[in-house]
């Protein structure tokens, strides 16, 4: 089911996820939900946000920073 706000996604993603990555995350996973008519894995669609967040973002301890340059 698609995410109509940052505070919408699943508690855990909030609490690591600055509030930009937040925004990738959802538009991505929105996105995705959208082009496959959601249908399918809802696990394929939050894997597919996660590589749009991980393109611009890092891990860094427990929590996700943006990349450099």
């Amino acid at each position: 089911m698609p995410y109509p706000s940052n505070a919408d996604l699943p508690e855990p993603l909030r609490r690591v996820l600055p509030e930009h990555a937040q925004d990738i995350y959802r538009a991505a996973f929105n996105k995705a939900w959208q082009d496959r008519r959601g249908e399918g894995d809802e696990a394929v669609l939050h894997r597919i946000a996660w590589g749009a967040v991980k393109r611009l973002y890092r891990k860094w301890g427990d929590r996700w920073v943006p990349k450099k340059g």
